[in-house]
């Protein structure tokens, strides 16, 4: 019996898994593919998956229609910002939930996550109105800090947990030398801790890249406006150029792809130690 649920599971677990990877997959395939894709493929029946050529003009649409490389700037800007906030500001809260006793620290912990699932629709008013009254608006500094603090319940989760798999003896051994805490913190747990900020940082930078709801409605200036919201200014009244679109779909993911297929390896390590042991 127990061989007989080996072999099946032998044989589901694969298909389950091509099936993913496939329902994930197809979609980017399709994209890529379409960016190469004229007008009349585009729109041929039955479908095309494969363009006839390798057709360049969407790109060059994608670049005329909409100043692409400023919105990629922005992204880029805004997102930087945003991660050098969260890692500063979480690296901080982390150590001192680890380390320090705190009255209520699950607690705390608890609401810190419960604000990370709160719907950014549900916030968008307020925050609109707060950042009009702090001048704000139409700032990279200004969105990239509302990012940073959706995303710093993640970061101290994270951080949190590996700072407390790091042994405290190594902290004790440094006090014996006259470290005192800032030291100690910074010259010797960030760097023992690097594999796991390096992870952190990188998902930090992919929700930062992405978020679409706070870029529209706080930076609404073409000099501010971010890549992702930039995409849906490409569709007309009356039509969407499927084939631009793509392209600058395809242009938009590639400094995020590229990313994680030269440092997955670093990602997977961070995530998988979760810190540091004796």
């Amino acid at each position: 019996m127990k061989k007989n649920k080996n072999a099946v599971g032998k044989i589901i677990y694969p298909c389950f898994l091509i099936g993913y990877l496939f329902v994930m997959i197809y979609p980017l395939l399709y994209m890529l593919s379409a960016s190469f894709m004229t007008k009349k493929e585009l729109n041929s029946i039955p479908p095309k998956f494969f363009p006839s050529g390798f057709n360049l003009q969407n790109y060059i649409d994608a670049f005329q229609r909409q100043p692409l490389l400023r919105y990629i700037l922005n992204s880029f800007i805004t997102t930087i910002i945003a991660v050098l906030i969260c890692i500063a500001v979480g690296c901080m809260a982390s150590y001192a939930l680890a380390r320090t006793q705190i009255r209520f620290k699950k607690t705390f912990l608890i609401m810190v996550l419960a604000i990370s699932l709160l719907p950014t629709i549900t916030l968008i008013n307020p925050i609109f109105k707060m950042y009009s009254e702090l001048g704000l608006l139409n700032t990279h500094f200004g969105l990239a800090l509302i990012v940073s603090v959706l995303d710093l319940p993640m970061t101290i989760w994270f951080l949190t947990a590996m700072f407390k798999n790091v042994q405290p003896s190594i902290e004790e051994s440094a006090q014996l030398d006259g470290a005192n805490m800032f030291q100690i913190f910074v010259r010797i747990l960030l760097p023992l801790m690097k594999a796991g900020i390096f992870s952190i940082s990188i998902l930090v930078f992919i929700g930062a890249w992405n978020r679409f709801l706070l870029s529209q409605v706080l930076n609404q200036f073409e000099n501010y406006r971010t890549v992702v919201v930039g995409l849906t200014l490409y569709q007309t009244t009356h039509t969407i150029p499927f084939g631009t679109v793509a392209a600058a779909g395809i242009i938009t993911i590639l400094p995020l792809m590229v990313m994680v297929l030269i440092f997955q390896k670093n990602i997977l390590g961070g995530i998988m130690e979760g810190g540091v042991k004796e």
